[in-house]
């Protein structure tokens, strides 16, 4: 085609003059009809202006009428936690990590529901033999593994006998004398040496291993299998990848993705992160900097500060508690009537709101309310009276302290590192001194290996007062720490001996009836008030933070043992959408 600039521009020339007598004369010429018309205009502007912000306000105030927050589905959660992870494999786990990890990898048959009662997990049925000692408990036939295989009795009866073998060395314990089969592929039997009323309790803390996976390997070389870092669970998550990110510092991710097949249904959360770390300053410090969106291994004192305005806090309570534990065969507590001074010259509200206000109080040998009956009530706190008894005892002031046949009335208390553990052992120190009593205190780290506290504090009881905590659980039953048999190399760590309160522990932990357990067990109280073995401080809770955008309903939950808060993982979420509503 030719082309010819001189006819181009002679176009837009005359386009140019078109333009411009339009322009003059369809408005300059008539600029002065728009000035007496500009009312107009401006009414009508205002008007459409108005219009449209109605409907943006209209649409804003009725938006939740047909809108609604949804929770997302593809969002990760990160929780900071104390370690080691040394293993995934459950019947070895002992740190809160290795712990959480088990919880959420690997189901079990029974589980705790929302309100802290035991419920079908694994299972979906339970039968009781009349006499109590046989447990026949059906499993549901749609649970699988992560690798697709289903689960079968056969993985619960190699579950028991593996922990059973004394070469396994695994960390669960109480399942000696316990025999189990397998009925069926879907029905397992538990028959027990004699009744045991704690039972469905104990078994929800059974983790079920994969039977198909393992039944080749020798026990005594389980935990150095491969299965501990690559391990196939159904739990409501899998493993991803465990991650070592500084291994001087014990400093790992355990990454896990959630199954698409576990039998509770699908879980909202698409990644957990579970980040190790070794001790609480590291975990206070990955929330500063915004590591995790979560952390649960927190003193109250600590997780306070922590929070701040950047965090919620949820404080929940667990079935436990803190004690200040009487080494009774101590040559100061060995006297019953020193004891009974302590106790009642110990005022326990000061020591709590020393520590932070709403501390639920304790006073028993359980968590208050956990049993039935009538239980003695909690001791009133008099000092004139605790040092009448300590006169009468023959402990009189000499000075600032009180000596018996010129021995001074010394106390070495010891407790864990903790921040709350140490604030209440420096208010019982003042509280003890008021007293006229010497107080030598000593703070132990549990996480530090040269001190090993339990060959060299807990087992040798080298202590005269321990400040402790003792988990409890769903069921009362806490034979484990004051029946005699566990004095001396037990977890009885008063070495606290009575025959009446031996009797009563054994008939309540073997009796169904709830009635006659609540009778046992309130015989069992009062005889441990009078005797005084320990000192209830509080009852233990668990401190929860985490990100605002962190859903995880904590104060709703009802905790037996703090790993429980995993059982309503499924329907924890992080983040929200609007979604319209159908009509």
């Amino acid at each position: 085609m030719s082309f010819s600039s001189k006819d181009l521009s002679k176009r837009m020339k005359r386009v140019e003059g078109v333009t411009v007598r339009h322009a003059r004369r369809f408005v300059l010429k008539r600029w002065s009809s728009f000035r007496d018309a500009r009312r107009h205009v401006a009414v009508w502007v205002l008007l459409v202006g108005l219009l449209v912000a109605a409907a943006g306000v209209q649409f804003w105030w009725y938006q939740k009428s047909y809108t609604a927050d949804a929770y997302t589905t593809d969002g990760t959660y990160a929780e900071a936690l104390l370690g080691p992870v040394e293993t995934l494999n459950p019947i070895f786990a002992q740190s809160n990590a290795e712990e959480a990890a088990s919880k959420l990898l690997f189901s079990r048959l029974f589980t705790y529901d929302a309100t802290g009662k035991v419920g079908f997990d694994l299972a979906n049925s339970m039968k009781i033999s009349d006499d109590g000692t046989e447990y026949t408990i059906g499993i549901r036939p749609d649970v699988q593994w992560s690798d697709g295989v289903y689960v079968r009795a056969r993985d619960v009866v190699y579950t028991v006998n593996l922990i059973k073998n004394p070469v396994t060395r695994s960390t669960l314990s109480g399942w000696d004398g316990v025999m189990v089969s397998a009925v069926d592929d879907a029905t397992v039997k538990f028959k027990l040496p004699a009744p045991y009323a704690a039972f469905p309790h104990a078994i929800q803390s059974l983790p079920v291993l994969p039977e198909h996976l393992l039944r080749d390997v020798e026990p005594s070389r389980m935990r150095e299998n491969s299965f501990s870092m690559r391990p196939v669970g159904s739990g409501p998550f899998t493993l991803r990848l465990l991650q070592t990110i500084d291994s001087t510092a014990g400093r790992k991710v355990v990454h896990l993705a959630r199954s698409q097949n576990f039998h509770g249904g699908t879980p909202r959360l698409s990644r957990v992160q579970l980040h190790v770390y070794k001790d609480t300053e590291a975990i206070r410090h990955a929330l500063a900097t915004s590591e995790v969106n979560a952390a649960n291994d927190l003193s109250i004192i600590g997780a306070r500060e922590a929070a701040g305005k950047r965090y919620s806090l949820s404080t929940v309570p667990v079935k436990g508690g803190v004690y200040a534990l009487f080494n009774t065969t101590a040559s100061t507590l060995r006297d019953a009537k020193v004891r009974q001074a302590l106790q009642i010259g110990t005022d326990t509200d000061a020591v709590r709101n020393s520590i932070a206000e709403g501390i639920p109080s304790l006073h028993l040998p359980f968590v208050n309310g956990q049993v039935g009956g009538s239980m003695p009530k909690a001791p009133t706190y008099s000092k004139s009276d605790a040092e009448k008894i300590l006169d009468d005892a023959g402990w009189k002031l000499d000075g600032s302290v009180r000596k018996k046949d010129g021995v001074a009335l010394e106390l070495s208390v010891v407790t864990m590192k903790n921040a709350d553990y140490e604030r209440a052992l420096k208010t019982l120190s003042e509280q003890w001194q008021g007293l006229g009593i010497s107080v030598k205190t000593e703070v132990v780290d549990p996480t530090d290996v040269t001190q090993n506290v339990t060959q060299n504090i807990l087992q040798p009881r080298r202590y005269d007062v321990l400040i402790y905590q003792l988990s409890i659980g769903g069921d009362p039953d806490v034979y484990a720490y004051w029946h005699s048999s566990g004095a001396d190399d037990g977890y009885n760590f008063s070495n606290y001996s009575n025959p009446v309160s031996d009797d009563a522990l054994v008939s309540a932990r073997t009796s169904t009836n709830p009635a006659l357990r609540a009778a046992k067990y309130a015989t069992f109280a009062k005889e441990w008030m009078k005797d005084v073995p320990a000192i209830g401080l509080y009852q233990a809770t668990v401190q929860y933070v985490h990100s605002h955008h962190v859903h995880v309903d904590a104060s709703s939950m009802v905790l037996n043992i703090p790993t429980d808060r995993y059982n309503s993982v499924r329907y924890w979420y992080v983040g929200e959408r609007q979604v319209f509503t159908t009509p």
